[in-house]
C-alpha cells in the first residue's frame, strides 16, 4: 500500500512559525515520524511539500498512478481552493484532510473548508500527531477495501 502525504503552504516553516499554533516541531521531525509509522503499519509513503497551489494539483494529479490514497494538509488553501477540491474529486483515490491546529477553534474565516466533501475524512487539533492519526485512518481503511 502506497501513501502520499502532501504538505501545503507555509508548512516548511514548522517549527519557527507561530510555535504556539504550531508547535516546535519541524517539518523535518513531523516528516520523519509519519515514515516511521508509515512503516510500522507495513506502507510505503512518500513526503511532499509546496507553497504553491500548481504543484499541490499537479502531484495530486500524479498521485492518481502511483499512489492508493493521500494524506493532506493544504493549508489555508483549504478554505478558497476549489481547484485542490477538484483534483481530489477528479483523482479517485481517497485523501484525508489534515490540520495541525483545531481550525474550528480559530479564525472565523478558518472554519470552513472547500475540500472536506471530496474527503474520506477530517483529522485536526493533534499537532504533528493529526498526520499520524490520518495515516491510520485510511491505511485502515484501504485494508478493509482490499479484504471486500
Amino acid at each position: 500500500m502506497r501513501i502520499l502525504v502532501i504538505h501545503g503552504p507555509n508548512l516548511n516553516l514548522l517549527g519557527e512559525r507561530e510555535p504556539g499554533i504550531y508547535g516546535t516541531e519541524n517539518l523535518e521531525q513531523v516528516n520523519g515520524a509519519i515514515l516511521a509509522r508509515a512503516k510500522e503499519l507495513g506502507a510505503q509513503c512518500e513526503v511532499f511539500q509546496s507553497n504553491h497551489e500548481g504543484d499541490i494539483i499537479d502531484r495530486l494529479h500524479e498521485a492518481r498512478r502511483e499512489f492508493d490514497g493521500v494524506v493532506l494538509n493544504a493549508g489555508a488553501y483549504t478554505h478558497y481552493s476549489y481547484a485542490i477540491r477538484d483534483a481530489i474529486a477528479a483523482i479517485r483515490i481517497p485523501c484525508v484532510e489534515v490540520h495541525i491546529s483545531n481550525v474550528h477553534a480559530r479564525e472565523e474565516f478558518r472554519h470552513t473548508s472547500v475540500i472536506a466533501p471530496a474527503c474520506l475524512g477530517v483529522v485536526c487539533g493533534f499537532g504533528g500527531d493529526s498526520y499520524l492519526l490520518a495515516l491510520e485512518g485510511l491505511v485502515r481503511r484501504l485494508s478493509q477495501q482490499k479484504t471486500l
